[in-house]
């Protein structure tokens, strides 16, 4: 009997769809409140997801999805940062 691992699911911020973890990038809030990118997705703090699209991130940024699962505002570098993984991650 083949051992079949459970690969764990995350819901995108923006869409609500659920991915693998792995297909997804985490925001974090840490205690100080600073919001930034989590790649390694192991930084302590609040987190959220959001699948690796474009059009994911620019449809959490016209929801405020992301600040409403964090609870702060999320400042405009923190999209940038989300655009330039995925751009940069596309490229390989």
């Amino acid at each position: 009997m083949a051992n079949v691992r459970k690969v764990p699911l995350r819901k995108c911020a923006a869409t609500g769809e659920m991915f693998p973890k792995k297909e997804m990038i985490r925001i974090v809030r840490t205690k100080e409140g600073e919001v930034s990118v989590d790649l390694t997705g192991k930084k302590s703090g609040r987190g959220t997801y959001v699948s690796k699209s474009e059009e994911a991130v620019e449809t959490a940024r016209r929801n405020r999805s992301i600040e409403s699962q964090l609870g702060v505002s999320v400042p405009e570098q923190v999209y940038e940062d989300l655009l330039y993984a995925i751009r940069r991650e596309a490229i390989k």
